[in-house]
């Protein structure tokens, strides 16, 4: 018996296997994102090779702590995307401080620093933990500078960064260094590479988990270069978030900004438990349902949720491991203070 040229059709696409479409994502809708840059650049405070390795090495050295146990490095581990995994970071003596350390990385193309934005830029930031009691605990800049001076290698180096100056071994210049060395801890992601036309740079699940991330309104905040980080936003926008911390207002006075807080930025967020400025947030799935509620008024599904969390996952920067390094530290001089203990 002949099989007919229908039937022939009909077994056919019974016996093919299905072929599922690719998930598509409207690029018109990316315009609200930008790829990381290479280095944000301050034309107050240009990039110089010697300047950045100044910078990297003040950056690890725990003798810009009172007790010479802490470093910039100890609440903001480079090898560890940045954070230190804590709700609140440990200062001199153990003393935990009152909000959590959020990553370095990429921090430099911010709208300000810290959380309530004291500090305008990573130079005004850099210099601020020294002398925090709880932090680094140094008495005062005069101290630091001393400690500095009496170290021939830090002499050699400040000169090399800041050629010209009569006396470059200053508090300012301090910052200037360190924040040079933060301008580069960029972090590209396969984001990125997606926002530059590669488009097998997200899996399936993650370009819907980014459609969904639109779609649900988290791109209110969390745009821009950093996705987050570009502006202040009201903690329980929506729905009240039970927090003491005042957030801005702590820094400004002004009644307007209680409960504001800057925005982070989700860059590396899958490395950078727990959530929030007290850290009172352990998993990222808690807190994405938690903003969808308390900022945006939206019940997320758990399927959701997980698929915006994947999409989280192609923020996971690429990092460049012989430049974040822990450098060889100059020696002691004769004089160098042995710290408090």
């Amino acid at each position: 018996m002949k099989t007919s040229i229908p039937s022939l059709f009909l077994l056919s696409l019974i016996s093919s296997p299905v072929v599922k479409a690719e998930t598509e994502v409207n690029r018109a809708m990316l315009g609200m994102f930008q790829p990381i840059m290479e280095s944000a650049e301050n034309p107050a405070n240009p990039l110089s090779d010697e300047k950045i390795d100044l910078g990297r090495m003040l950056y690890y050295d725990t003798r810009l702590s009172k007790n010479r146990t802490v470093s910039c490095n100890s609440c903001h581990d480079l090898a560890s995307f940045g954070d230190d995994g804590l709700a609140t970071s440990k200062g001199i003596d153990g003393q935990l401080g009152g909000r959590s350390a959020p990553t370095v990385y990429n921090a430099a193309i911010h709208i300000a620093q810290f959380w309530d934005g004291r500090a305008a830029d990573v130079e005004a930031q850099a210099v601020g933990p020294i002398l925090n009691p709880i932090e680094m605990g140094m008495p005062d800049e005069k101290y630091v500078i001393s400690v500095l001076k009496s170290i021939p290698g830090y002499v050699e180096a400040f000169a090399k960064a800041f050629p010209g100056e009569s006396e470059p071994v200053t508090y300012a210049n301090v910052g200037k260094a360190i924040g040079a060395f933060e301008r580069k801890l960029m972090t590209p992601s396969r984001f990125d590479d997606f926002l530059k036309g590669d488009n097998g740079a997200l899996t399936d699940g993650e370009k819907h988990g980014l459609n969904l991330f639109v779609t649900t309104g988290c791109t209110v905040c969390h745009n821009g270069m950093g996705v987050g980080g570009h502006l202040y936003q009201k903690l329980g926008l929506v729905k009240e978030w039970p927090t003491k911390d005042l957030g801005r207002f702590e820094a400004t006075k002004n009644e307007a900004d209680k409960y504001f807080f800057k925005v982070p930025s989700l860059r590396n967020v899958t490395e950078t438990a727990p959530y929030l400025h007290d850290g009172t947030v352990g998993t990222l799935e808690e807190i994405v349902s938690k903003m969808a509620e308390f900022q945006l008024g939206r019940t997320l599904s758990a399927e959701d949720t997980k698929s915006i969390v994947s999409f989280l996952g192609s923020l996971k920067g690429r990092i460049d491991e012989s430049f974040v390094k822990q450098p060889e530290l100059p020696a002691d001089g004769p004089n160098t203070p042995k710290g408090d203990s």
